[in-house]
């Protein structure tokens, strides 16, 4: 193919930052790539700076998203695209200088059936969060070894725009075609569905800018409730035992959430807390029981919808007590 990597990048008025993500992509060390950019409905002058860009080099193809939302600008990205390696790009994002080289090359050595990963760093005019500090911490760490999936149901352990993999690899497990969303969450999920192995990576390789109008920030389609839609949805479809008994430990709002979602598809399940002002209640025409009758269940899976750092330390270690194990006998949720 003419060129190998097809770089897929929706924008909406990232005006502000756009010149540094394309000079980011002009500057790479790897320069056999294609740039597929749809406008979503911009109504700054981002489509005109990302033309004069597109006039100067035939790399660049913009085009003009003719439905709304980055779903539909990824397909239609997509459906413009023709390298044999595919990969994502948020407009108001910075590539280090050296990331399509690393991640041609790990695909090279791994081949299919694999996704190049690397190391993120937030950066911002006003700070970073402690928020997303940890988040960044926490999955550079499971990138580090390649373990990503082991904890993908508290999160998305792949960063949207910091993945690359090969176009028949993208096609076998969906694409864009679903609506769901977020759209990188359900694509991560695919990803771990199909078996796909995250390439273990040390080397940083994607700036991620954070602002208060970040589209993640912003729209509705990346509220709390979105994420727990597409952790249920996938937990039922692969790791979920009809077999063995179901618990959820916690009754917070996302243990709220999860129950009544499995009451109202007449799933069966235990509810545990360690909560003694709500050990005793009936929520949904399900009784909270305290956590300790887990270990009276037969061969239960468990939900654990409990937040705090320290209590999940010790949710871990009584697990272990049992001899349970992650990722087939119980599953962080947050």
């Amino acid at each position: 193919m003419e060129n190998p990597v097809s770089i897929l990048t929706p924008f909406k008025n990232s005006e502000n930052y756009l010149a540094e993500c394309l000079d980011s992509i002009l500057n790479q060390t790897y320069q056999n790539w294609e740039l597929l950019i749809v406008d979503d409905h911009s109504t700054d002058n981002s489509y005109d700076l990302v033309k004069s860009y597109a006039e100067k080099d035939t790399r660049i193809k913009l085009f003009k998203n003719e439905g709304s939302g980055i779903i539909e600008a990824l397909r239609l990205a997509f459906s413009q695209s023709c390298g044999s390696f595919i990969t994502r790009m948020d407009s108001d994002d910075i590539m280090s200088e050296n990331k399509l080289e690393v991640m041609v090359n790990q695909l090279e050595a791994h081949g299919k059936n694999h996704v190049a990963l690397g190391l993120v760093k937030y950066f911002s005019e006003t700070g970073i969060s402690d928020g997303y500090a940890k988040y960044e911490a926490w999955l550079n760490r499971l990138t580090k070894t390649g373990s990503n999936y082991s904890e993908i149901y508290k999160e998305c352990v792949i960063a949207s725009p910091c993945w690359m993999l090969y176009r028949k690899d993208l096609i076998a497990c969906g694409a864009f075609e679903p609506n769901d969303y977020p759209e990188d969450y359900d694509l991560t999920f695919r990803f771990y569905e199909a078996g796909y192995t995250c390439i273990p990576s040390n080397e940083l390789l994607h700036y991620w800018r954070d602002y208060s109008k970040r589209t993640s920030r912003t729209h509705e389609h990346y509220a709390q409730n979105y994420f727990l839609d597409i952790k249920l949805k996938y937990f039922l479809k692969l790791d979920y035992d009809a077999n063995r008994p179901l618990t959820i430990w916690g009754a917070g709002y996302k243990g709220k959430t999860i129950a009544k979602a499995l009451a109202e598809n007449n799933i069966l399940f235990h509810w545990i807390c360690d909560n003694p002002k709500k050990i005793g209640k009936d929520i949904y025409g399900q009784l909270l029981q305290p956590f300790k009758v887990l270990k009276t269940i037969e061969n239960p899976q468990t939900i654990v919808t409990v937040a705090n750092a320290d209590e999940q330390k010790a949710i871990v270690e009584y697990f272990k007590s049992l001899e349970m194990q992650p990722m087939m006998d119980y599953f962080f949720f947050c």
